[in-house]
């Protein structure tokens, strides 16, 4: 039997089929549908929120089994309350299961036990700050957060791999429990072991923490190979708990 993702992407992201469409478990298939949002088309979160919603009604007429709003910096841009509401609204469209980017980042640093995290974006400082203080709201203890302002999604697109090994390396910090590369436009995965290997830590990357969090509310168990040590993990719930900054623990829905 077919099992289908729902991926909801920024109109500008050329990376998410080259990185992702390939890399789901054999017997699911995803499915993509764009929005404006970034850049110069870049919405307030109350205007975002209904073309969220009505993405997710196509992918659910598509007969998708998880939908996921896959862009990590509007995932993050109204803060927790903003995760749950893009999340509410794709239930209401039709969601059997929904998911966001920052949801499925939170989920997956949750099964890897990663508290203390490093940061890297290909974003300006304003945005790259703005990611790490939700972060740090959410509970983690943020050692080092950098952005290299790349210039548009060109140039997103355009950056080897190698320049985000070279970067991680650099910005290493030898007592965090996980390395997190930010943005779903940018090409990570061909550089993710070599990088665990040499930080002796997991790597998170946008696009991979997507499709091992849909594998995981779709209930499948198959590793997949090169994606880095949270193919490894698997959550016994898809529902994951986080501590926030003030010691409770909330629940990221499933």
């Amino acid at each position: 039997m077919i099992a289908r993702v729902g991926l909801i992407i920024p109109s500008s992201n050329r990376m998410v089929e080259q990185e992702m469409l390939g890399a789901f478990a054999p017997g699911v298939q995803a499915h993509v549908t764009r929005l404006r949002m970034t850049g110069a088309n870049h919405l307030p979160f109350g205007e975002l929120l209904p073309r969220i919603e009505e993405a997710g009604r196509t992918l659910a007429d598509a007969r998708c089994d998880v939908i996921a709003f896959h862009c990590t910096a509007n995932s993050m841009q109204a803060g927790p309350a903003g995760e749950r509401a893009i999340i509410t609204a794709l239930l209401r469209a039709g969601a059997p299961r929904a998911t966001t980017t920052i949801t499925a980042v939170q989920r997956a640093l949750a099964a890897l036990a990663a508290r203390r995290i490093v940061v890297l974006t290909p974003h300006d400082a304003a945005t790259t700050q703005h990611e790490a203080a939700f972060l740090r709201e959410a509970g983690y203890d943020v050692l080092a957060a950098v952005g290299y302002a790349l210039a548009d999604s060109d140039a997103y697109c355009s950056t080897p791999a190698q320049f985000w090994r070279d970067r991680a390396l650099e910005t290493a910090q030898p007592d965090a429990d996980a390395c997190f590369i930010s943005c779903a436009n940018i090409a990570v995965f061909a550089v993710i072991e070599e990088l665990e290997a040499r930080l002796e830590c997991p790597v998170i990357t946008s696009n991979q923490a997507v499709i091992w969090d849909a594998l995981c509310l779709l209930g499948c168990r198959e590793p997949r190979a090169g994606l880095g040590r949270l193919f490894e993990c698997r959550p016994s719930d898809p529902t994951s708990l986080v501590v926030n900054s003030s010691g409770q623990r909330r629940v990221i829905p499933a």
